[in-house]
């Protein structure tokens, strides 16, 4: 790999690029926060060769998230699921949003 090849990745939302411990740091949070919304299968972090979890900017925003519903009070199950719900929903609608461009629109002389 060169070195334009990495400066590329830094661009990419989801490249692994933080560890642990700076993606905690980041979030203003523990590492034991991060390791239970992996546990509640909110994000899955990649491993490194080494076995380190590396966490995306996309991660990262998904974990800030789901920091702020803890924050407010949310248990963090209730937490995760909820983000899950937010993110199927945005994709739903994106979907529709997609079907409504592509269709034609309906004349009155077709009704």
């Amino acid at each position: 790999m060169t070195a334009d090849d990495s400066y590329g990745r830094l661009d990419d939302d989801d490249y692994p690029a933080y560890t642990m411990g700076r993606a905690a740091e980041m979030l203003g949070t523990t590492q034991g926060f991060l390791r239970a919304i992996g546990e509640a299968r909110l994000i899955t972090p990649l491993r490194s060769a080494g076995g380190h979890r590396r966490y995306s900017r996309y991660q990262l925003r998904i974990a800030a998230r789901a920091r702020e519903l803890v924050d407010q009070g949310t248990p963090i199950e209730a937490a995760c699921r909820i983000i899950i719900l937010e993110d199927q929903l945005e994709e739903a609608q994106r979907i529709n949003a997609e079907y409504r461009r592509g269709v034609e629109p309906r004349s009155t002389a077709d009704t």
